[in-house]
């Protein structure tokens, strides 16, 4: 989603983004928090950041690809994807 104006920064609603949605948080400046028009969500730049590291678990493992799921109590082997690789 393209940023709509020049200045602040845009950020995505954390917990909107956590369910596939990508929402723009709105800046109140006379609170100085970040709010969502579609979720209850209000916070401050750093618990946005916080949440959002917290969501980077989800889409950590994106260009892993997996070779063998293995047994049950051994781990899955998986490489790296590179791009024009299969």
């Amino acid at each position: 989603m393209a940023q709509a104006k020049k200045g602040r920064l845009n950020y995505r609603c954390p917990q909107c983004f956590a369910r596939d949605l990508d929402m723009d948080l709105f800046y109140d400046t006379h609170k100085d928090e970040y709010y969502c028009l579609r979720c209850c969500f209000v916070g401050s730049e750093e618990k946005i950041l916080q949440l959002n590291e917290q969501n980077k678990n989800k889409y950590g493992m994106l260009t892993a690809r997996i070779d063998s799921f293995n047994g049950d109590t051994e781990k899955v082997t998986y490489h790296q994807y590179k791009k024009g690789e299969f």
